[in-house]
């Protein structure tokens, strides 16, 4: 089974809600790079090929307590890149071992998961509001190459202190402002004006653009960088031209 992984291609940040999470608007698009994922029945649940995994296994549990699983794992997602390859996983382990949940109970069982998981449960791209976990299906362009990077040596110790350090900065000023951009952009079927990520920024954005990328930033809370390319030529060169920086993949959008 395969769990692909997405694409944050606009993430809009607002304030904390009672519920201490925050208000967001962000764009999902799912893409072909995956991790693969097999499911044999066993009499306890082991993970083999991902030692760390802790979604996996929460959410065979929470699909089915009573059964138990020997999940064999090919993980080529890289782990804590804002490429949502962990909560990919957990969709697909939920859709694998549910027997007698409904399309909505699966939904918020999957929302306890993670803000990410129920997109994955979902079909094309998808306009995620409230916490993420709200989708609303999106007809978006799907003709162009995807360029990834992930740059040696940069990471990020938690999701949770991205969100920190941006209430510090107090960077939800202004969000009602890039919403509406946002939500102009897809009224226009535009991604071109879609507003910058309000989590994170990296230079290597604004070098793929230079390189023909017509939009490029950091998806999620970072730190892997994208560039969309029309041009299938540019997309190769420029990945070519950023394999010294860091780990490069050229993939594309899937459904």
């Amino acid at each position: 089974m395969k769990a692909h992984a997405k694409l944050n291609l606009a993430l809009v940040v607002g304030p904390l809600r009672p519920d201490g999470k925050h208000e967001l608007v962000t764009i999902y698009q799912r893409i072909e790079l995956a991790d693969e994922l097999e499911f044999e029945p066993a009499e306890e649940t082991t993970i083999e090929g991902f030692p760390h995994d802790t979604l996996i296994r929460a959410a065979l549990a929470a699909a089915d307590p009573t059964r138990h699983w020997r999940v064999r794992v090919t993980k080529r997602i890289p782990v804590a890149a804002g490429l949502g390859g962990g909560s990919s996983d957990a969709a697909a382990a939920l859709r694998h071992a549910n027997r007698t949940l409904d399309d909505y109970e699966l939904e918020r069982l999957a929302a306890t998961l993670g803000a990410d998981v129920p997109f994955f449960l979902a079909e094309g791209p998808q306009l995620g509001t409230g916490d993420g976990t709200t989708l609303h299906p999106l007809d978006l362009p799907q003709d162009y190459h995807v360029v990834l990077l992930l740059p040696a040596g940069e990471t990020k110790t938690s999701t949770a202190d991205v969100y920190r350090a941006f209430d510090e900065r107090r960077g939800s000023r202004g969000f009602d402002d890039r919403r509406a951009r946002l939500l102009a952009a897809l009224q226009a079927n535009d991604l071109v004006d879609l507003p910058p990520n309000d989590l994170a920024s990296s230079p290597h954005a604004r070098a793929l653009r230079a390189l023909g990328a017509f939009r490029a930033e950091v998806t999620g809370a970072g730190p892997t960088v994208y560039g969309l390319f029309r041009d299938e030529d540019a997309a190769h060169a420029a990945a070519r031209e950023f394999e010294r920086l860091g780990r490069v993949w050229i993939t594309a959008p899937a459904w």
